[in-house]
């Protein structure tokens, strides 16, 4: 047998987190829905949810608001939790659309995102 090797495809860091917010968009069977959940192993693109009562799949998008901010996000994996009743989403963020949480990540993982597109630091 080989060697197994867990390789960290992430390009930024996770922070453990257990943020409520709110969840909208469009489950597997065509129905629109709204409901609390929670947000763990936060990032400036992404977030593991849990808690989910709908059933989601992969590629769907969908909203989340926290703290009065509000982003699109894109399902990338699911999963049921522990007891196979509540669902678990990996979601990615809409590049487009600002990070509810940042102002929780760490210092570093702010300063990335207010690097321009040319690379240049922005100052306020």
């Amino acid at each position: 047998m080989g060697i197994l090797r867990n390789i960290e495809r992430r390009r930024e860091s996770r922070t453990p987190s257990d943020l409520p917010l709110t969840v909208w968009g469009i489950d597997v069977r065509g129905e629109r829905f709204l409901q609390e959940a929670r947000a763990r192993d936060i990032s400036l693109s992404g977030a593991l949810l849990s808690g989910l009562d709908t059933d989601l799949r992969s590629g769907d998008v969908i909203g989340i608001l926290y703290a009065g901010r509000k982003a699109r996000f894109r399902v990338v994996w699911t999963r049921y939790d522990g007891t196979g009743e509540k669902m678990q989403a990996a979601v990615h963020r809409d590049p487009a659309d600002e990070c509810p949480w940042q102002d929780l990540l760490p210092n570093e993982e702010n300063w990335k995102s207010s690097i321009s597109a040319s690379g240049e630091a922005q100052t306020e």
